[in-house]
This record gives C-alpha cells, structure tokens and sequence, in this order.
C-alpha cells in the first residue's frame, strides 16, 4: 500500500508542477524580434572606367548608370541587392558655380527634417587628396535616407551621394545594415581619387 501511496503522490505533485507551469499569471511576453540579417565579410573592388572618378567599392555591390536620368553620363548607382539598398551617385563639373551645388546638397538633407529625430554631420577633409566635404548621419524610424554625403575639389568636381532602401522605411530594424552600408560608404569616401575630364568635356 505504501507504494501506491507514492505513485499517487508523485503524479499529484507532477499535475501540479504542470499547471503552475501553465499559470498565465507567471507568463513574460518575449519582445519583439526581427529577423536574422547575414552580413557578408567585407572585400572591395576597384572602380575602373571613364568617369571623373575612382573609388573602392564592395563584392557585394553592383553597379549601374541611373535610368532616371539618362542625359547625366557621370551619375552612378551602387545596389547593395542583397539588403535592397541604393546609394545613388550624382556628378556635377564645378565651373564656378560651387556655391549652388553646397546649398542644392544642404536643401536636399534638410527635407528630412520632419521625419529626422537627429541630423550629424562630419567634415570631410583630405588635403593629400584633395577631397573635401561633409557626411550626414540622418536618425529616425521613418527617414527615408539615412545617409547622405557630398565630395569637392572645389575647383572642378563635385559629387553626391544619397543612400536610400527599396523598401518602408522602419530605420529601427534596418539599423544593422544601415551600420553595415555606411562603413562601406566610409571606404568609398576614405578612397576616393579625381580623374582629369578631356578638355571641353562638360557635364550634359
């Protein structure tokens, strides 16, 4: 009889460990997750071609003219196709109107203002290549760039560059890749070199 009782005791004890396990009272809801991001290792390529322009950019890029606007030859895309990520390049020939291209770039970062929890920038300086201008790190859930930059010899070139996602933004799940881009468009900055333009050639 004695064993019986301990059978019965155990599967009581083991019905009650079941339930208390069930108490939703003692239940903690997991945050919100995202999903697992894979970041490929960073390696670079060297841009080879006509523009007015060379840089390094990654494996894991591809690049292509920008359909949108056909008549400006020097302008770039680099799809980081994996994360459905653009950096759009534009080229402008400096022909004494430098002025209009700083405030153009500044217009253009200041539109996301209403959606910016914060704007940063950072002075670009490199006189060994003469490169000169400013990044700006653009915070908030809802910026649709969160990245932008210009470049200048402040004589004859000058470039910009706007990173945009192909999707909603949501720039609080996106901010590894984001992270992950931005170090990338660190590089192209820190290798940026000017090419001479054949005399005569100017931007259409």
């Amino acid at each position: 009889m004695k064993t019986g009782k301990v059978k019965i005791t155990l599967i009581f004890l083991v019905a009650a460990g079941l339930l208390a396990s069930c108490d939703n009272d003692n239940f903690t809801p997991k945050p919100r997750g995202y999903f697992r991001i894979d970041l490929p290792a960073k390696q670079y390529n060297l841009l080879d071609s006509t523009l007015p322009y060379t840089f390094e950019y990654p494996t894991y890029a591809n690049l292509s003219p920008d359909l949108h606007s056909p008549n400006e030859k020097y302008w770039l895309n680099i799809n980081f196709t994996p994360f459905k990520a653009t950096l759009h390049l534009s080229y402008k020939k400096v022909d004494g109107d430098l002025l209009t291209f700083l405030e153009d770039a500044h217009m253009l970062v200041t539109k996301h203002i209403p959606k910016a929890d914060a704007i940063y920038d950072s002075l670009i300086v490199d006189r060994q290549r003469n490169v000169f201008g400013l990044a700006y790190e653009i915070e908030g859930s809802g910026a649709a760039s969160p990245y932008q930059f210009f470049l200048t010899d402040s004589t004859s070139h000058f470039l910009r560059g706007a990173l945009y996602f192909n999707i909603a933004p949501n720039n609080d799940s996106l901010q590894p890749v984001i992270d992950f881009i931005q170090k990338d468009i660190e590089h192209l900055i820190g290798t940026l070199r000017w090419k001479d333009l054949p005399p005569g050639n100017a931007t259409p």
